[in-house]
């Protein structure tokens, strides 16, 4: 997975550049004993003045250095002298000593770096080199690291020892899984190595060496002073990047609350947004164990007086115009802002106030605070404290209800047990032992974590339990309704609320609480009622208790839970909602953050359903056979919505691709045999659905997952996706291919690209090594044109493109997924109503059998299509098809809802759309 984030790509190019410094310096002194009398080095670490020492060593007996060893050196370099230029610029005026103690530790990394890189003839290679016209195949940097480029010097003391043959490691996991490897301890048998007698030849105790060292282990020493300065980089490029993913999240809420957005799309991308700011933050922290906490991150960013440091910030970090009525208290808060301070001081002042009582009450001094809070305040008509002060209301009142809400099922059920609970050491986490996973649709995880914090003893301190993520997940929810209010992250652009935004908006629509076609509810109620009608013909009122009962039941927790929930008044334990003076459902009437992410788990939930009960009926495998048969024969054109719809989902993939002849009458075997995977309605193999169909389970003849699924099986980070979760069309595969390894012939100067499997999915669609090799240059000239080339790594661009320019082109694959309405890879999969779909087929094929004056003779019906002997027959069959036509965006939840490109870009007119200068 690419690393983007400076501080990881830092830490990863000093772990490569020590494995090459001590592999190389181990085969030299190995090799030339007499020459040298350095030790071996068998932990995989340096000092700073060893690293200049072993590059002389290295300079002597090795030449030339390989290119890859100098563009490392100047990557770490780098890296360090902007943490410099930072703090530099930042706190240069500071006088404090313990700042500039630090200062000068980073300018010793930098010389003494400098001189390693010297020695080993940097600044000569440095002087011939040609950036602008030299380019290197992507992975030959580790490649030539990992790879045994030095067979002719003897490693670690064995001159047979594994490894010095021709072969290369090809990938940095492999050489890394390699390393990890140590040798199997044999156990003692018994008591019979303890009275073995001692004599022969004695097994000699091996030395540690390199090999045992797995790689993550390589790295420089550092002392007190220099730890600290790492720290502070990894802190300062979390922060940069909670700046950036913010900035690029609150556009999105803005266009949910302003232009029409679903709000699933800008929910998805923060679930990515969150997901990526907790990686981070693990990956960077575990280098200091124990240092993970908020508190902690900005305790160092502030060092400890966040106005004082927000002063000093002032003018570097942000991108504020000055205006007349811009005052330096209003851009000072702004920073502020942007280091989520305000937001973490209201969450600890909320867990503090709660911890008081824990009857999800405010105490008398909280209340009088946060009491009286409007939900039609305008941003734009008040002041930057004003604007704070509502924030901060808003904020604490949300998390009582939130809190409330959330516990409320498991006090009621104690309450009414009459047992007294321990609130403390409750399990209050999403997979808790009393855990309703539906307790909370789309939040359960956050909630659980709060509730937990919330639940301690009073005067419990949880400082050092609340992470960076949890901070900027808090902040996302916070801001996906402020901006709906006017807010922007200047305080003087704030702007006019958005006008008829209601946060469910796209809950009803989805939900169609008053029975309007196309919606879930209508089509649980329809798709029911004719199960219901014929169990009734049958005779058997059982035959489909296992779909009915799955389809009620679904539809009646969404209908209860999802976008509103009722409190428990007659509960003295359970308070009512804080919103109780504007809105009791202000829990999810005020929050856009919790409709979207709630509407995302329905989602997913009626695509799993959906897609189970169209995967059992015979009804869409038939209809796809007589189609063909039906074209074939000249009843019907090929244009009708559903078969272009279910050749796009990869449906019945098996008639396809199985069927094989052109001549339909020629596949009567092979649908047989098929259609008896199926069944007939009536027959005894009919598959029905019980309640671990809505698990991930095989289907037989619907292939695809959506894009929801696949990114919630990743945790939410697109990296973790492999090549076969991805459509061919989306962007994320078309940036998986840009950013596929490529070989250039140096005679003919043609570049192929390796055949992975999103690369032979794309040429089997018509594309060549030439397409794609143009292709590519538009997707890296995008990301030129949105940053600039030092945003870019040299040998491999578009697997380090910017997480922000990352997260763009995902939104257009979710929007695609969630609401498009074109053919093929705009055909949404999420947003499509699968059950208003099954519902179609049934009542298609009930229509044919009507005219027919046949029952129960699906197969039978297709099996005379494939005959084609009865042209009668085949013409009725055509005329129902043509008269059950229908458009296909009839079966998406929301009709019309379309991306604007610009809104991923921002625009001058968009006052969210400044650039975001961190650093």
């Amino acid at each position: 997975m690419a690393d983007r984030n400076a501080y990881l790509r830092y830490k990863r190019n000093e772990k490569l550049l020590i494995y090459w410094i001590t592999h190389t310096s181990n085969s030299i002194i190995h090799s030339s004993p007499s020459t040298t009398t350095a030790p071996l080095n068998a932990t995989g670490k340096i000092s700073l003045s060893s690293l200049v020492s072993l590059s002389k060593l290295i300079a002597e007996h090795l030449k030339p250095i390989p290119a890859p060893i100098y563009r490392l050196f100047q990557a770490i370099l780098q890296a360090r002298k902007e943490a410099y230029a930072v703090f530099q610029r930042i706190f240069a005026s500071n006088g404090d000593p313990e700042i500039e103690k630090r200062n000068e530790s980073h300018k010793h990394w930098i010389d003494q770096l400098t001189e390693a890189f010297i020695a080993l003839g940097g600044d000569s290679w440095a002087s011939q080199r040609n950036n602008k016209t030299q380019r290197f195949e992507d992975g030959e940097d580790e490649k030539v690291i990992f790879s045994n480029k030095f067979s002719s010097l003897p490693l670690e003391g064995d001159t047979n020892c594994e490894g010095q043959g021709d072969g290369e490691t090809d990938s940095v996991d492999e050489a890394s899984a390699k390393l990890k490897r140590k040798p199997v301890k044999k156990g003692r048998k018994g008591k019979r190595d303890k009275n073995k007698k001692s004599g022969g030849k004695q097994k000699t105790i091996k030395k540690p060496t390199l090999d045992d060292v797995p790689f993550e282990s390589y790295h420089i020493i550092e002392d007190d002073s220099s730890l600290f300065s790492a720290y502070q980089m990894g802190a300062y490029t979390l922060l940069a990047q909670w700046i950036e993913l913010r900035d690029y999240i609150q556009r999105l809420w803005r266009h949910v609350a302003y232009d029409g957005l679903n709000s699933v799309v800008a929910a998805t991308l923060s679930n990515i947004a969150t997901s990526y700011v907790d990686d981070t933050e693990y990956k960077i922290f575990l280098d200091f164990p124990g240092h993970d906490s908020f508190e902690t991150v900005t305790k160092i960013v502030t060092r400890g007086d966040p106005n004082k440091a927000a002063q000093e910030m002032l003018g570097f970090t942000l991108d504020v115009t000055t205006e007349n009525e811009t005052s330096v208290d209003n851009m000072t808060s702004d920073i502020k802002d942007q280091l989520l301070l305000y937001t973490y001081y209201n969450l600890l002042d909320f867990v503090s106030d709660f911890q008081m009582t824990r009857s999800g009450k405010p105490t008398k001094n909280m209340l009088a605070e946060i009491k009286n809070w409007d939900p039609m305040f305008n941003m734009k008509q008040a002041t930057h404290k004003e604007q704070l002060k509502w924030l901060r209301a808003y904020t604490i009142n949300w998390l009582y209800d939130l809190v409330n809400v959330f516990s409320s099922d498991i006090i009621r059920h104690e309450a009414m047990r009459g047992q007294n609970t321990t609130l403390e050491k409750m399990d209050w986490s999403a997979n808790g032992r009393k855990n309703d996973r539906h307790r909370l649709f789309g939040l359960n995880k956050f909630a659980g974590e709060i509730t937990m914090l919330a639940m301690q003893k009073p005067s419990t301190d949880i400082r050092s339990k609340i992470l960076p993520h949890h901070v900027f997940q808090l902040q996302c929810i916070v801001d996906s309704f402020a901006v709906s209010r006017g807010w922007t992250p200047i305080p003087v652009k704030s702007i006019a609320p958005a006008q008829n935004f209601h946060p469910p908006r796209d809950i009803d629509l989805f939900m169609g609480h008053e029975n309007k076609p196309g919606s879930f509810y209508h089509s649980v109620n329809m798709l029911s009622a004719l199960l219901k009608k014929d169990e009734q013909q049958q005779g058997n009122q059982n035959r489909h208790k296992p779909s009915a009962v799955l389809l009620t039941e679904l539809r009646d927790d969404l209908k209860t839970r999802l976008g509103e929930r009722k409190y428990f008044n007659s509960l003295t334990t359970i308070p009512p909602s804080r919103f109780s003076g504007t809105n009791s459902n202000g829990l999810w009437d005020y929050s856009p953050y919790l409709c979207g992410m709630g509407l995302i788990e329905a989602l997913e939930l009626a695509y799993s359903l959906g897609v189970r009960i169209l995967d059992r009926m015979w009804e869409p495998f038939y209809f796809m056979h007589l189609y063909r048969v039906l074209v074939q024969e000249g009843h019907i054109q090929q244009d009708d919505p559903m078969h272009s719809f279910m050749k796009s989902q990869q449906a019945l993939r098996i008639t396809e691709h199985n069927l094989g002849d052109s001549n339909l009458r020629d596949s009567k075997p092979a649908f047989v045999s098929l259609a008896d995977k199926t069944g007939a309605r009536g027959g005894t193999h009919r598959r029905r659905i019980t309640q671990t169909t809505l698990d991930r389970a095989p289907l037989s003849f619907f292939s695809p997952k959506s894009l929801l699924e696949v990114y919630r099986e990743a945790n939410w980070i697109p990296d973790r996706i492999s090549d076969g979760e991805l459509p061919l069309g989306s962007t994320l595969a078309r940036l998986r291919i840009a950013g596929t390894k490529r070989v250039t012939n140096p005679e003919t100067g043609e570049v192929t690209f390796e055949s992975t499997r999103l690369v032979k999915g794309a040429k089997a669609d018509g594309m060549t090594d030439e397409s794609l090799m143009q292709f590519t240059w538009e997707f890296l000239g995008m990301e030129r044109t949105l940053h600039g080339d030092v945003w870019l790594n040299d040998n491999d661009e578009a697997a380090h493109l910017s997480l922000c320019l990352l997260l763009r082109m995902v939104t257009i694959d979710i929007a695609r997924d969630v609401a498009g309405e074109g053919e093929g890879e705009d055909h949404p999969l999420s947003g499509i109503n699968y059950l208003s779909v099954a519902f179609h087929f049934a009542q298609l094929f009930n229509q044919i059998e009507q005219r027919l004056g046949v029952r129960e003779q699906g197969m039978a019906l297709t099996r005379l299509a494939l005959k084609g002997e009865d042209q009668e027959f085949l013409r009725v069959i055509a005329e129902e098809f043509r008269n059950s036509q229908v458009e296909f965006k009839n079966h998406v939840y929301w009709k019309g809802l379309k991306i604007d490109p610009s809104w991923l870009t921002g625009s001058e007119d968009d006052p969210a759309g400044r650039p975001c200068h961190v650093m």
